[in-house]
């Protein structure tokens, strides 16, 4: 199966916000996003693995997989856990440069950030740095 690049996943996500007319809808979708979420263990559900910087709890945890990131994640928040689910999909099985490299404007398109309070806001962008802070520390590890 040839995997869909960051990219290609990102214009599926704004695609499919797009046929949302409002808010309340988008919301709703965001929750079921959540909901399908691949669960993290419970053995990462630590403070080592909560992004900081988020209202709610949000844990993250990536392994490296023939040289692909694949990421966990689980929040006690449906909101956050939406948010998260839509990052770890266009993020999760990608190679570290891909995700480093990776443009995350989609988030504007679907008019996330200027729907998120200013504290939820602020987590978006911690959930981000903290994937491509694991994209760097994997690509490291393999040294290139």
């Amino acid at each position: 199966m040839i995997m869909s690049s960051i990219q290609e996943i990102q214009q599926e996500i704004v695609e499919e916000f797009e046929m949302f007319d409002d808010w309340m809808q988008r919301y709703e979708y965001m929750i079921e996003l959540g909901k399908s979420l691949p669960l993290i263990e419970e053995k990462y559900k630590t403070d080592e693995y909560i992004i900081k910087g988020c209202q709610s709890k949000v844990w993250v945890h990536a392994d490296l997989n023939e040289d692909k990131i694949e990421f966990t994640a689980d929040s006690d928040a449906i909101i956050t856990k939406g948010i998260i689910a839509i990052l770890i999909r266009s993020f999760s099985g990608q190679p570290p440069q891909e995700i480093l490299d990776a443009d995350t404007s989609f988030i504007d398109k679907i008019g996330l950030k200027e729907h998120l309070s200013p504290t939820r806001a602020n987590g978006l962008v911690s959930m981000i740095k903290q994937i491509k802070l694991y994209a760097i520390a994997y690509q490291a590890k393999a040294g290139n």
